[in-house]
């Protein structure tokens, strides 16, 4: 088992066992921008973005978002989406833009390009791409989070034929370039700035199916997302492609799909910040052995992946010390340590099965239920019947 696994375990989101997910509602507005562009007029035609849109609007639609879909946008036909979205997107909660397509930096600047461009001279850009950071500025005004999420690093076959207009200049040939948004912006490259993604043989892109996988997995936090499809892209390649997320949002945990609640005391606490935990050096606030009578016991929960869901059981003992186990057993490796559960804190030591980790947060029991908030968002675990 795998770090990431264990604390995706511990400390982030997962299904209840037996608990059907609620719909996917937003509090508050939320509204989405879709474009695919694959017919492209004045080079090779990409396979995969139309029907990549057309699966990811369908996503974002079950999640509670209004959305525009935009197959094989011309630039007029971006550019007048792009000005509605806008419109829509100013003071809406979130606000998404998704693209597919060929995009690329030119001298500095991002550009995605719609199928009607030419782009013989690095000028033209102007005049017939849509400026990333136009897309940026549209997302900006939202009340919890604007998202732009790029499927767009292609090879891209325009900086072979363009013409510079200074000689020093040059347009790369590897994906865009390096950005740094503001606020509560994040952007989503399908490869790190300076790299390329690949297009894909299948129904999607290897970036557009792990983000498939993901973007709806209820209660898990957003960056964190990110972090999964980052893994299942770099497996699905064998380490060629690495996403990468631009942006830095506040403590605040922000869900796409929301967790499964059964009070309203449980939704409250999903929606405060998460505590700060200490650094992995300090001692724990409270003395090891403390435990609150509420957590003792066998608690489990269910965790999806590519390969399933597994189900993952946490034993913890008045002593002070918990085991843990997964079904099946390969899902996850078993291991132990030491554990303390006291005025609502909570921090935990491996000491057998996984080396050197810690983690502490807050908690909060709500009958068979328990709201746990560690480092990288809030989970809920189930009270074992067994």
């Amino acid at each position: 088992m795998n770090r990431r696994a264990f604390v995706t375990g511990l400390a982030v989101a997962a299904a209840l066992v037996g608990l059907a997910s609620p719909p996917a509602a937003a509090d508050g507005k939320r509204v989405a921008l879709v474009i695919g562009n694959g017919a492209y007029k004045s080079v090779p035609a990409l396979t995969n973005p139309p029907t990549d849109a057309g699966d990811i609007a369908a996503a974002l639609k079950r999640l509670g978002f209004a959305v525009t879909l935009i197959r094989n946008g011309s630039f007029d036909e971006m550019r007048r989406g792009l000005i509605a979205f806008g419109h829509e997107a100013a003071g809406a909660d979130m606000a998404t833009v998704y693209f597919a397509g060929h995009g690329m930096e030119i001298n500095g600047d991002n550009w995605l390009i719609p199928v009607d461009a030419e782009l013989k001279r690095d000028t033209d850009a102007a005049n017939e791409a849509i400026s990333l950071q136009s897309v940026m500025l549209q997302v900006s005004n939202t009340g919890s989070l604007g998202l732009v999420i790029l499927d767009a690093c292609r090879n891209n076959p325009f900086a072979a034929k363009m013409s510079r207009s200074i000689a020093t200049r040059a347009a790369t040939t590897s994906g865009l370039g390096r950005i740094e948004p503001v606020g509560n912006v994040l952007v989503a490259y399908a490869a790190r700035d300076g790299t390329t993604a690949l297009d894909g043989d299948g129904r999607n892109s290897p970036f557009a199916a792990a983000l498939l996988r993901n973007i709806e997995a209820p209660g898990v936090e957003v960056t964190f997302m990110f972090r999964n499809v980052r893994d299942d892209v770099m497996e699905a390649t064998r380490n060629e492609q690495q996403p990468f997320v631009y942006g830095s949002l506040s403590r605040k945990a922000i869900y796409l799909a929301a967790p499964p609640a059964e009070t309203a005391s449980a939704k409250q606490a999903n929606n405060a910040p998460a505590a700060a935990a200490p650094a992995l050096s300090a001692p724990p606030a409270t003395p090891v052995g403390a435990i609150d009578p509420a957590l003792v016991g066998t608690w489990e929960i269910m965790v999806a992946s590519g390969r399933g869901q597994s189900r993952w059981i946490w034993q913890i003992m008045a002593d002070g010390t918990y085991k843990f186990h997964a079904e099946p057993f390969r899902s996850a490796q078993a291991h132990e340590g030491t554990v303390t559960f006291a005025n609502g804190r909570w921090t935990l030591h491996a000491l057998k099965g996984m080396r050197n980790y810690s983690d502490a947060g807050s908690y909060e029991v709500h009958d068979a239920t328990a709201v746990i908030t560690g480092k990288l968002g809030t989970g809920y675990w189930k009270r074992s019947v067994e």
